[in-house]
């Protein structure tokens, strides 16, 4: 069911799983200490509501933290079983940490971009960069796929995960159309901000949103193409001190044609 369910809405969920939970234990004080690290400090954004976090769990190439046991579990199974990903270097997680309120505006934001946060979820798909003043896409990041490792108890409304079911498939539609006559190694320096976001237009209106909720010891696998986002904490939504916190795992594998093509 979890191997139908991913490659036709691009994303499943795993029960909770032992050998997932140890990690867990084994990782939340190190994902707890990201907060309060300097180099970190970057990260806080949407007026102290959120803490993005991108890379900076210390884990090591297996996945371990602080010495603990390498990330593994029938969700990495299913990875290595089904997306035939194996032998790859795990890349440092982002812990990803939302709390009541999110999100607020933050300072750096635009109100347009304040408004797609709030009403769009942020939606994106991973690896699409902004640059430039203007912010114009351009595929920069080759993931193979995100896993997301809840790391703290949560109840539902409390900033879940968004996805949008089936986009996964649209996105490569549009990409294959865009990149079909030019060779990988200059997909990279195309402008593709307007298919980008006219597929994702596309997504809003005929994929299914889907908000995923889950516990320590739960894991989630999203594909790579798939539109996803953050949604906001709703009102009476509930979370221990640590907030609505999730460690992704995004491992850059292969190149642009694999990023496009592969399963």
């Amino acid at each position: 069911m979890g191997r139908e369910q991913f490659f036709r809405s691009g994303w499943c969920r795993f029960a909770f799983d032992p050998v997932l939970a140890n990690w867990v234990h084994h990782g939340l004080e190190a994902a707890r200490n990201t907060l309060n690290a300097p180099e970190q400090a970057e990260w806080l954004r949407c007026g102290g509501t959120w803490f993005a976090g991108v890379n900076a769990l210390p884990n090591d190439e297996r996945g371990s933290v602080a010495g603990g046991p390498a990330v593994s579990g029938a969700a990495v199974d299913f990875i290595a079983h089904e997306l035939g990903l194996t032998g790859f270097t795990w890349d440092r997680a982002q812990v990803s940490i939302c709390y009541p309120g999110y999100p607020k505006p933050g300072d750096q934001e635009t109100e347009a971009a304040a408004r797609f946060r709030r009403n769009r979820d942020a939606a994106h798909v991973d690896g699409l960069l902004p640059e430039g003043p203007n912010r114009r896409r351009h595929l920069r990041e080759h993931h193979g796929f995100l896993l997301g490792i809840p790391m703290a108890e949560v109840g539902a409304g409390a900033s879940p995960l968004v996805v949008w079911e089936g986009s996964h498939e649209l996105m490569r539609s549009a990409f294959s159309e865009v990149f079909q006559d030019l060779p990988p190694e200059a997909w990279g320096d195309v402008d593709v901000t307007e298919p980008y976001q006219a597929a994702r237009r596309q997504a809003f209106e005929s994929c299914r949103r889907v908000e995923i909720t889950a516990q320590p010891g739960e894991a989630y696998l999203v594909h790579r193409l798939a539109l996803h986002g953050v949604a906001p904490w709703a009102d009476g939504a509930t979370a221990g001190p640590d907030g609505r916190m999730i460690c992704y795992f995004r491992p850059e594998l292969g190149g642009p044609e694999d990023w496009l093509r592969a399963a």
